[in-house]
């Protein structure tokens, strides 16, 4: 399948770690069924971690994190019979990540990056695609530049978040800076960073001049956002935001799925991070939040 194919929707889950597991992307598919789902980062030091291959979930790209150009191109090889498109993360900015000179540190490193994409690239036989952000700093974006750079190595595809390394996820997103790299290749260009509604993304589209966007923490809470991006942006049909018993709903089934997936007492537990965002904006919903969160069986939740 074309990365044109695999985009047209113009909408995509942004990879999140420990976040956007089977289970979220599960649910993210069951309003969507053309949205480009995307893998939590896995490791190219530790594949033995992939254990919840999504050979339904298509199309979906699998982001492989790393820095050694031959160990990632062996792991892109071997996953390529579950996916439709492969993504190099270049923009994890966590501090454990970039110290392994993985995520955003290859943003200083541009000759090395490109030798991933180079080596990658001429592993596999599905789309590449690369995720990074403005720069390492505010004094280092080099987003344009390295971009064309990602091209030029072969990159079919670009996920740019409108923040730099230092700023984590703090501040605002930058989406016009996104507009810059977008009429400097010719590759596709989505954008990604603080698009939680369908207003943002039409924001975020505008400024940014992307092909499309990336959705990461707005879809925590709420696995139905990116269906309805599509439909407003593809169709201009504008459907609400779930109601408080909606979300309720889906927490249930969330959890119900979870458990399936990993057994009670994990299953549980592991769902806990995402209670705040299905329970908030009404009275008691905090002390609701903490009761939650300590208790270990489904039934009683």
């Amino acid at each position: 399948m074309q990365v044109r194919d695999l985009i047209s929707s113009r909408v995509s889950l942004a990879p999140m770690a420990g976040i956007t597991d089977y289970v979220l992307r599960s649910l993210v598919r069951e309003y969507s069924k053309t949205c480009l789902l995307t893998t939590e980062m896995i490791s190219s030091e530790a594949l033995t971690q992939v254990k919840d291959t999504d050979e339904n979930h298509s199309p979906i790209s699998y982001q492989l994190s790393g820095h050694k150009p031959k160990m990632i191109a062996e792991c892109a090889n071997y996953l390529q019979k579950y996916a439709d498109m492969i993504d190099i993360n270049m923009g994890c900015p966590v501090n454990k990540v970039v110290k392994g000179t993985d995520g955003c540190a290859l943003m200083r490193n541009v000759d090395l990056a490109q030798e991933i994409v180079r080596t990658v690239k001429a592993e596999i036989s599905i789309p590449l695609s690369v995720k990074f952000r403005l720069g390492y700093t505010f004094d280092e974006l080099n987003f344009v530049e390295y971009g064309q750079k990602m091209q030029e190595a072969g990159a079919d595809f670009i996920t740019i978040h409108g923040r730099t390394r230092s700023q984590m996820y703090g501040g605002k997103a930058d989406w016009k800076k996104i507009a810059e790299l977008k009429r400097n290749v010719d590759i596709p260009v989505f954008a990604n960073g603080d698009v939680v509604s369908i207003e943002t993304a039409v924001q975020c589209l505008e400024e940014s001049e992307a092909d499309g966007i990336a959705i990461g923490r707005g879809a925590l809470g709420d696995p139905s956002l990116l269906y309805r991006v599509e439909r407003y942006i593809n169709a201009g049909e504008y459907l609400p935001p779930p109601t408080l018993e909606e979300k309720i709903e889906t927490l249930k089934h969330h959890l119900k799925k979870e458990v399936e997936f990993r057994g009670e007492n994990v299953g549980v537990k592991f769902c806990r991070k995402f209670i705040p965002y299905y329970l908030n904006g009404f009275q008691g919903a905090s002390r609701l939040r903490g009761e939650l969160i300590l208790i270990d069986n489904l039934n009683e939740i």
